[in-house]
């Protein structure tokens, strides 16, 4: 009987080590995207997940327009935005001020 409930204990520790560790990062990192993509807007400079650099042009509901020439310019979905560009230069400066890594 005893080792039953230890075994049930055990299981559960299992179970609590695997949502910490894998389903709530997972959550978390899910609902930064969204909050990216609603904070997009015209004008902003941004990566695709394919690594294309461009500028947003139009947005619509499903997709925006990125320019990625002066002459050129593509739709991609909005779930293929990894990242804006302005965001990450500005945390690489305060990552160098920080840590004192900055070339001069």
């Amino acid at each position: 009987m005893q080792s039953g409930a230890s075994s049930l204990i055990f299981i559960a520790f299992l179970v609590a080590i695997f949502y910490f560790m894998l389903i709530r990062p997972q959550k978390r990192r899910v609902q930064q995207h969204q909050q990216l993509i609603a904070a997009i807007t015209e004008g902003d400079e941004i990566v695709t997940i394919g690594g294309i650099f461009g500028v947003v042009k139009m947005i619509s509901d499903a997709y925006v327009e990125v320019e990625i020439s002066p002459t050129t310019t593509i739709r991609v979905v909005k779930s293929a935005i990894a990242r804006k560009v302005n965001d990450e230069s500005e945390e690489y400066e305060a990552d160098e001020e920080e840590t004192g890594d900055g070339t001069e």
